[in-house]
């Protein structure tokens, strides 16, 4: 089992809740304080407290590229 802190870019995530569209796969578009998130149904951005997110993943279907970290010099 996945870890639901452990997010990436690109992560395709189930959450518990249905989408008023009725789709339940979401894509992370944004990492940050907020998750940026992405019906692919309907293609509506919603922004969630990483706190909430966490809550709400039902499960991940499909894992992002992990990305190495970046060293600014």
């Amino acid at each position: 089992m996945i870890d639901p802190t452990d997010i990436r870019l690109d992560d395709i995530v189930q959450m518990r809740k249905t989408h008023p569209c009725g789709g339940n796969r979401w894509q992370v578009v944004r990492l940050g304080t907020d998750i940026g998130i992405v019906c692919l149904t309907c293609r509506r951005k919603v922004y969630l407290p990483r706190s909430k997110f966490a809550r709400q993943v039902k499960r991940h279907i499909e894992r992002g590229a992990e990305t190495p970290p970046t060293v600014k010099g």
